[in-house]
């Protein structure tokens, strides 16, 4: 038996017919026009809604100039941090009447590439990029054809892209001065990230720990490594975020040390993950919701005319909880 064939999509005639009304009044009705009545409006509305009319995406784009859309590029999936940013950046952008097209590339810069370049042939007002893994010259291209705003670290400013970041330098000092405050010396850090703001947490780690008089103490290690640094008796690791401050808590309960007291842990980001696992996790919080709603404002800034590029960098700030 032949599959049926799918229901026609409703049309701006159909609601018109179903009304008993022009074409032109059922348009000017749905884009809010003075013009219309109240009475009028409402009763197109209910009509819209009962024949399951919804307003193509090409249509609101040639009346409008505008597609209403804004694209969200992300690594990956798998760090809430992203996913975190996301959330802020949807919440900020509903509240100027845009909606969030989102994109991930798996950490992988040909993916990453190909989706920044995917969300601008789709038109998107503008793009959201958080990600350090898309190449300079990929966000260049991008800024040419819309707004692009970088929230986290490049190595350099691209030019054209306004970003918002977080002062990671100062993150990571803030948590060698607690731990120094807390009496240890031997406080390690865990990265495995050779990405700017990965290197720019360890520069703040290491130049924390000379201005505190321990830079013979500075040991940095991938979190494979972590069962090395408990042997050469560090009893303090600053991990480069929560992700993998959750690593550091599992291999050191596996070698039955307690967390605080045998070895304190930090991470970075303050994601659900570190108000989640026991013991809850001490780490330096971004202020993802500020970031996301910067990076909105920066976008319609640019959409109303501003040229100048705008890079913010916001103050980060140590939540102690029970790991350290």
């Amino acid at each position: 038996m032949p599959a049926a064939s799918p229901r026609p999509r409703p049309t701006l005639r159909d609601v018109a017919a179903t009304a008993g009304v022009s074409k032109s009044l059922v348009s000017l009705a749905l884009r809010g026009d003075p013009g219309v009545s109240e009475s009028t409006r409402d009763r197109i509305l209910a009509v819209a809604e009962q024949v399951g009319y919804r307003p193509s995406l090409s249509a609101r784009t040639l009346k409008q100039g505008r597609s209403m859309l804004l694209g969200v590029v992300i690594s990956s999936l798998e760090n809430p941090y992203h996913t975190e940013i996301v959330a802020s950046v949807e919440d900020a952008a509903e509240q100027v009447g845009l909606s969030v097209v989102l994109a991930h590339g798996s950490r992988d810069r040909g993916r990453l590439a190909d989706r920044v370049q995917q969300l601008g042939d789709l038109g998107v007002d503008g793009l959201v990029v958080v990600s350090s893994w898309v190449p300079d010259e990929v966000l260049t291209a991008a800024a040419r054809r819309l707004p692009v705003v970088m929230v986290g670290r490049t190595a350099d400013p691209v030019a054209g892209v306004d970003s918002v970041t977080n002062d990671d330098e100062q993150g990571a000092a803030l948590v060698v001065d607690h731990l120094v405050g807390r009496g240890y010396e031997r406080i390690a850090h865990v990265t495995s990230s050779t990405r700017p703001a990965g290197l720019a947490r360890r520069r703040g780690y290491e130049d924390a720990m000379r201005r505190a008089g321990l830079g013979g103490h500075v040991r940095v290690a991938a979190p494979d490594a972590v069962d090395g640094l408990l042997d050469d008796g560090y009893r303090a690791v600053f991990a480069r975020n929560d992700v993998e401050a959750c690593d550091v808590l599992d291999r050191a309960l596996d070698r039955g040390l307690r967390v605080p007291d045998d070895v304190a842990v930090v991470g970075y980001d303050d994601t659900l993950l570190a108000r989640r696992v026991r013991p809850a996790l001490t780490t330096v919080q971004q202020q993802r919701e500020v970031m996301g709603a910067r990076a909105v404002a920066l976008l319609t800034g640019r959409l109303g005319g501003r040229s100048d590029d705008v890079h913010e960098v916001l103050e980060p700030r140590l939540v102690v909880r029970a790991s350290g």
